[in-house]
C-alpha cells in the first residue's frame, strides 16, 4: 500500500487523503458519509445516470454525480449543503413521476432502496399531473419476476448480465420515455446466475418469482450458513418463517463468492418441503413399511450380527456434513470395516497429500493468475460463481489468456483457446509455436484447473498425475504460488478426503462394493451412482433426506437432515472450512446424520466417544487439525513428489462433462420443483408460467 499514491481531498470539512483515481463518491465513503444512489454498484461500472448521487463541489459551477466523478488534489467536496438537499429531491421528484404506487403489494417493500430514500428526499405529493407511462412486463425465465412499470431505467441488470454474468442477453430499447429494458427477443435468461439481478435491483422491477407474495422481510427470521450445491463454499443467508424457508440469499465474503449466488444454490430449498423422508422404514415381505427407530436400528443390528467386516461397506454421498462422515468412519471401525468410500464418480483422487485435491491457489488466487488452462471441466456449470471470477480478471487484465481441454464448442462466457478434447495432449501443451503455448512458458503465474470429473475414468491417476506434472513444468508449485487448481462439485466433497474416506490397501472401493462384494451396504445420502449394480442379496441401509433412486433399493431408511436443517462442517474446494448453522428442524421423526450414527452405535453395543456437538467436533479437529482452522485457508505445501501413477498411462479418449444439465444434479435438485420449471425452460426456451402468477 505504501506504493500506492495519494492525494488530498476535503469532505464536509474534513481533510483525508485517498487513493489517486477514486472517485468522488468513494472519497465520501472513506469518510464515512452515506450517498444515496441506484444506478452505482461496487462491482459493475459506473454508469452515472441516475444522478441521485449528486454531491457539491467548491468551484462547480453545477452539482455532480459523485460515482463517476473523479478526485482530485485539494478538491472540497460538500455532501449536505442545501444545494445537495435540493437537487437530490428534484432528482427524486423526477424519479417518482412515472413509478407506481405498489408499495402495499410489492415484493421489494422494505427492502427497497427508492423506498428509503423517498423518506428521506421524496415529497408528500406530485406536481405532476400526466398520466404515468405504462410498461409492458417481460418474460426473463422462471425464477424472476418482472414489473416493469417500476423499472428506474438505473441499468444495473444490463451491466451485471454483461459484466458479471457474461450472458449479455439485458438490454435498452427505445430512447427518452419509450425507453424500456428487457433481452430484445423475449425467452428465459440463459445464465447461471439469473438470480443475481434481483438482489441489485433497487426497485421492485425484478422480483424473485418463487418468492412471490410469500413474505414480508420483518417476519422472516434468519440464519447465516453455508451452500453446499457446488464445491464453492458460497457463504448464504438463509430466510425461514417458523418451519418454511423461504428464500435463500448470498452473504459478502470476497475471499470465496463476493456477493454473488448460483441459481441453483439460491433455488433449490424449496425440495426441502418435497419428497422428504420423514420417518423410519424397514423393508417386510419385500415391501418397505414405517418403523420406528428402534425397530430400523433392531433390523439393521439383527442383520450385521455375525457378518465380518470385510463384508460391510459405506459409502458417502457428495453433500454431506464432516460431522456424520467421522461418526460413520468411526461406525465403520467398530464393526471391523474399512470399506469406506466417497467417490460415487469413481474419480481416482490421491489422497495422500491435501495439496493433490485441492484449489491450492484459493478462489481469490484467480485474481492473480496470468494463464489458465481449464481440464475436464465446464466451471460455468460446475461453479458459476468461480467462474465469474474467472471471468472478471480476464474483462480486467489483458494478459490473462485461457484455455480448455474438453469438448470444443463450450461457451465459459469469456474468449477461452480450445486446446483439444483428451488428456494426452497435456503431455506437450507448452510446447509449440502457437500463441497460447508461447503463454503458458512466460506466464509467471499460471494456474491449471483441473476438473474433478476429468478423473472419473479409467485413466483418472494418470490424468492427475499429467495435471500436476503439466504445472510444475509451467513453474506453477512453487512456495509463493501454487497453480494446481481441483475444481470439486458438491460441497461434502473435499472434506471427507480430508477425513480419509478413500479405501487404503486391502480395502475396498465402490465399484468392488457393488454387484455382491459385500453383503451389507451402508449409505449416507448416496444417490450419485446407479443402485441397480447393488447386487440383490445385499443388505442396504439408506440414511438420506430425500426418497430418491436409492432409497427405493434400501431394505432400511433412515430418515436424515438436509444441509439448510442442521449444524455442519463443510470444506469448500480450495480447503476452507466453513460452518453451517440450522434454519430449520427436520421433518417429522427425521434427525441430524451424526446423531443418528450415534444412537445406532449405543444399539449395538458399540458407542461412539461423543455425544454432543462440541464433542464430535473436538473429534473433528482431532482426526484433522485442518477441522479447527475455520473460516482460514491455510496452503497445502507442495509434497516432494507427483500424485501416485505407478503403470498408469493416459488414454486418448476425449473428455466427457459430468454435469449435463446445471439445474438436476442430485437427490434435492431432482425433488424441486422451481429446479424442474428451469431445466424444462432451458431445454425449451419457451414462455412458462409459475404458480405464483
Amino acid at each position: 500500500m505504501s506504493d500506492v499514491k495519494t492525494i488530498k481531498v476535503t469532505v464536509d470539512g474534513q481533510e483525508l487523503e485517498v487513493p489517486a483515481g477514486v472517485t468522488a463518491l468513494q472519497a465520501c465513503e472513506i469518510a464515512g458519509k452515506e450517498i444515496p444512489r441506484f444506478c452505482y454498484h461496487e462491482r459493475l461500472s459506473i454508469a452515472g445516470n441516475c444522478r441521485m448521487c449528486l454531491v457539491e463541489v467548491e468551484k462547480s459551477p453545477k452539482p455532480v454525480s459523485s460515482c463517476s466523478f473523479p478526485v482530485m488534489d485539494g478538491m472540497k467536496i460538500m455532501t449536505d449543503s442545501p444545494l445537495v438537499r435540493q437537487s437530490r429531491r428534484n432528482v427524486m421528484e423526477f424519479l417518482l413521476i412515472n413509478h407506481p404506487l405498489d408499495c402495499p403489494i410489492c415484493d421489494q417493500g422494505g427492502e427497497c432502496d427508492l423506498q428509503d430514500q423517498a423518506v428521506a428526499y421524496g415529497m408528500d405529493h406530485s406536481r405532476y399531473r400526466e398520466a404515468k407511462r405504462a410498461v409492458k412486463d417481460k418474460y426473463v425465465g422462471p425464477l424472476i419476476k418482472t414489473i416493469m412499470n417500476r423499472c428506474i431505467l438505473c441499468s444495473r441488470c444490463v451491466r451485471f448480465s454483461a459484466e458479471v454474468a457474461g450472458v449479455p442477453e439485458m438490454g435498452a430499447t427505445g430512447r427518452g420515455e419509450s425507453m424500456e429494458i428487457g433481452t430484445y427477443i423475449e425467452k428465459a435468461l440463459t445464465t447461471e446466475l439469473a438470480g443475481n439481478l434481483i438482489d441489485i435491483c433497487p426497485v421492485g422491477a425484478l422480483t424473485s418469482r418463487p418468492y412471490a407474495f410469500a413474505s414480508r422481510p420483518w417476519e422472516l427470521s434468519h440464519a447465516d450458513s453455508v451452500d453446499v450445491m457446488d464445491a464453492v463454499g458460497a457463504n448464504i443467508r438463509v430466510d425461514f418463517r417458523g418451519p418454511d424457508i423461504l428464500r435463500v440469499l448470498p452473504r459478502i465474503n470476497d475471499d470465496v463468492n463476493e456477493e454473488w449466488l448460483g441459481d441453483r444454490s439460491r433455488f433449490s430449498h424449496d425440495a426441502v418441503k418435497r419428497k422428504r423422508l420423514d420417518r423410519p422404514w424397514v423393508k417386510r415381505d419385500g415391501r418397505l413399511k414405517p418403523a420406528s427407530w428402534e425397530e430400523a436400528f433392531e433390523a439393521i443390528a439383527a442383520r450385521l450380527r455375525g457378518v465380518s467386516g470385510d463384508r460391510i461397506g459405506a459409502v458417502v454421498g457428495d453433500t454431506v456434513d464432516a460431522e456424520a462422515m467421522l461418526a460413520l468412519r468411526d461406525l465403520m471401525g467398530t464393526l471391523g470395516s474399512r470399506n469406506v468410500d466417497c467417490r460415487q464418480d469413481g474419480a481416482a483422487l490421491d489422497a495422500s497429500s491435501r495439496a493433490f485435491y485441492t484449489f491450492n491457489s484459493g478462489i481469490r488466487g484467480i485474481d492473480r493468475a496470468d494463464a489458465i488452462v481449464i481440464i475436464g471441466s465446464n466451471p460455468r456449470v460446475e461453479a458459476p460463481v468461480l467462474n465469474a471470477r474467472i471471468r472478471k480478471r480476464w474483462a480486467n487484465s489483458s494478459a490473462l489468456s485461457v484455455g480448455y481441454v474438453g469438448p470444443a464448442g463450450l461457451d465459459l462466457t469469456y474468449a477461452a483457446e480450445h486446446l483439444g478434447d483428451g488428456a494426452d495432449i497435456l503431455a506437450t501443451l507448452e510446447q509449440g509455436d502457437g500463441a497460447f503455448a508461447k503463454t503458458l512458458r512466460e506466464a509467471k503465474n499460471p494456474l491449471v484447473i483441473l476438473g474433478r470429473g476429468a478423473l472419473a475414468r479409467p485413466d483418472g491417476a494418470a490424468v492427475l498425475a499429467a495435471a500436476w506434472a503439466l504445472a510444475g513444468r509451467l513453474g506453477a508449485l512453487r512456495e509463493d504460488w501454487n497453480g494446481f487448481a481441483m475444481l470439486h462439485q458438491f460441497g461434502g466433497q473435499v472434506g471427507a478426503l480430508d477425513l480419509g474416506l478413500v479405501p487404503g490397501e486391502g480395502a475396498k472401493d465402490l465399484g468392488a462394493m457393488l454387484n455382491g462384494g459385500v453383503d451389507a451396504l451402508w449409505l449416507l445420502d448416496a444417490d450419485g451412482f446407479d443402485p441397480a449394480l447393488i447386487s440383490d442379496g445385499t443388505f442396504v441401509v439408506y440414511q438420506g433426506h430425500h426418497g430418491d433412486r436409492a432409497a427405493s433399493r434400501a431394505d432400511v431408511i433412515l430418515p436424515g437432515a438436509t444441509y439448510l436443517e442442521k449444524e455442519g462442517t463443510y470444506v469448500n474446494t480450495e480447503g476452507r472450512v466453513q460452518r453451517g448453522r440450522r434454519s430449520v428442524f427436520p421433518p417429522g421423526e427425521a434427525r441430524e446424520d451424526w446423531r443418528i450414527l450415534r444412537a445406532f452405535s449405543q444399539v449395538i453395543g458399540r458407542p461412539l466417544p461423543y455425544d454432543d456437538e462440541a464433542a464430535i467436533r473436538a473429534a473433528l479437529v482431532s482426526a484433522n487439525p485442518v477441522f479447527g482452522q475455520v473460516g482460514v485457508l491455510t496452503p497445502a505445501a507442495v509434497p516432494a513428489s507427483g500424485p501416485a501413477a505407478a503403470g498408469a498411462t493416459v488414454a486418448g479418449g476425449g473428455f466427457v462433462l459430468p454435469i449435463a444439465d446445471y439445474y438436476i444434479v442430485d437427490a434435492m435438485t431432482r425433488a424441486s420443483e422451481v429446479m424442474a420449471e428451469c431445466s424444462r425452460a432451458r431445454r425449451e426456451d419457451v414462455p412458462s408460467q409459475m404458480a405464483a402468477e
